[in-house]
């Protein structure tokens, strides 16, 4: 995976039904537990598509702040939707 495939795996991912959002600064998740099992086979297929991005870890959790989808461990926020957009 490329730095330039960041907004294309995001996309992916949301259209599983899958809520990824980056946690704090410094990781994400896919979803919660009962989306990703809802989803395995698609997630199995982006992971095909994608190869590995664990080196761009920094990169994808910086995205997903820009575009409001994070949560802050210890915010008022209950869900990522509660964040304003930064871009």
């Amino acid at each position: 995976m490329r730095s330039s495939d960041i907004p294309a795996f995001v996309a992916k991912v949301i259209e599983t039904g899958c809520d990824i959002c980056a946690i704090g600064h410094s990781g994400y998740v896919l979803g919660d537990v009962e989306e990703m099992v809802a989803a395995e086979d698609e997630l199995r297929r982006i992971d095909e598509e994608f190869g590995d991005r664990d080196f761009l870890l920094p990169e994808i959790v910086v995205y997903l702040r820009s575009i409001g989808r994070y949560l802050d461990p210890g915010s008022s926020a209950s869900h990522w939707s509660d964040n304003p957009r930064m871009q």
